[in-house]
């Protein structure tokens, strides 16, 4: 019934994570690239990716991979991956609306024998008792009798050119033992590194849940530390290079945790947690910290201005980064809008300049206007908030002598990118 050499893709949703994998599958599968913004399906039919993940000859090279924004061309389909968001809602609760209307979607064109396949994060058995029942309701079919589905969780990096897609072990699942193997042998065909297949979709989601939930919850350690070290006057990378050097320490460093990920998937473990009756301290610690590191950059930002008799309601700031990460043009969730929203209630006004951020989209998502160009001797104060090539590439000399007074400026390095002596404070 499941046969590699009949199947016709189509991939739902084509950001960061569907795009690159519509890629692989288009160079040896029928496949379609779905996305409901005409914007997008348009720049990627041209051979352009907005997005950065795929370069223009990757595009090229998918031969069998076409793009469209209307339902009906995915109709005829019989293997449907879905790869939308899903993001917390503003209570930090998860928002499956994008998941449901992907369902409902699929399922207006679900027909028998077709698989649907979940990439997107969510918690242990939002699968079946979430996107099944949509699929249900809007195909009219049965499911594990007409239809089938499965789940394999994304591991994309955004701007990672070294882990991509197939040099990164894929965890495969599915709804029937026959389906599981099919799905498995399907990603198998595109993924060089191999295969994980788990014993169930529950267990998959599940561990595509925890993968983020450890990476917040060592991210936290470390800023607690680095909050604890700044009372004590100690460089928090000093003493993580110090401790280092032992063969088990682990490598994590201070920082702001923002992004689709790792900055959103806790809660949605968490959620699920306390349907079950229980209350998930430690996870929620962890993410109290990083949601609180944005605001405790800028309150320290303002303490070394007043130090330095620095007028903060009248001063300008200056914000190297907005990405949610090191060169990456994604903007979702990052936690550089709250150390902006900080230092603007304390009266500062705060510029912006990233270079590899759409001016349109930072407009149109915060309502923020970038600085195109850097004029020298403009600011009180420059904080280093995303780690780009091009920051470091400048130095501290000529970060600060982007400053009004050098003598009474503050420089303040969040990702620790220069050396200590060359600034006021690192995170």
């Amino acid at each position: 019934m499941f046969d590699l050499n009949s199947i016709r893709i189509c991939v739902l949703g084509l950001g960061y994570v569907g795009l690159p994998l519509a890629v692989e599958f288009g160079r040896k599968f029928d496949t379609v690239g779905f996305d409901i913004y005409r914007a997008r399906v348009d720049e990627l039919s041209a051979g352009e990716d907005s997005t950065l993940e795929v370069e223009p000859q990757e595009l090229a090279n998918a031969d069998r991979l076409r793009f469209s924004a209307e339902l009906q061309d995915v109709a005829d389909c019989n293997v449907y991956i879905v790869t939308v968001p899903t993001p917390v809602d503003a209570h930090k609760q998860p928002d499956l609306s994008p998941l449901r209307r992907a369902s409902q979607a699929l399922g207006s064109v679900l027909k028998r024998n077709d698989i649907v396949i979940y990439e997107s994060t969510v918690y242990p058995g939002a699968t079946e008792e979430v996107c099944v029942p949509e699929l249900e309701a809007a195909s009219g079919l049965a499911f594990n009798r007409d239809f089938y589905v499965g789940y394999s969780p994304e591991r994309i990096n955004p701007g990672d050119k070294q882990h991509r897609l197939p040099s990164i072990v894929k965890v495969t699942s599915g709804s029937t033992p026959e389906v599981a193997g099919f799905v498995d042998s399907l990603y198998a065909s595109i993924i060089t590194a191999g295969t994980h297949r788990a014993s169930s979709i529950k267990v998959a989601e599940a561990s595509k849940v925890i993968e983020n939930t450890q990476r917040d919850l060592n991210i936290a350690l470390v800023n607690e530390l680095a909050i604890i070290f700044g009372k004590l006057g100690i460089d928090t990378t000093e003493v993580l290079e110090a401790a280092g050097t032992k063969w088990n320490f682990l490598p994590f460093r201070p920082g702001l945790v923002g992004g689709h990920c790792i900055g959103v998937d806790p809660y949605y473990l968490t959620h699920k947690a306390q349907a079950a009756g229980y209350f998930p301290d430690v996870i929620l610690a962890g993410r109290r910290i990083n949601d609180g590191m944005g605001q405790y950059v800028a309150e320290e930002v303002v303490k070394l201005m007043i130090q330095r008799r620095v007028h903060v309601a009248d001063a300008r700031v200056l914000m190297l980064g907005l990405s949610f990460k090191e060169n990456c043009p994604d903007i979702r969730n990052t936690k550089v809008i709250d150390m902006v929203r900080q230092l603007e209630g304390f009266g500062a006004t705060v510029e912006i300049h990233d270079p590899w951020v759409s001016v349109e989209e930072a407009k149109e998502e915060y309502g923020l206007e970038l600085l195109e160009t850097l004029e020298p001797g403009r600011f009180d104060a420059v904080i280093l908030a995303v780690a780009h090539n091009q920051f470091r590439e400048m130095g501290a000399e000529q970060i600060r002598g982007l400053c009004r007074d050098a003598g009474r400026s503050v420089l303040f390095d969040v990702k620790a990118m220069l050396p200590l002596d060359q600034v006021d404070k690192r995170l």
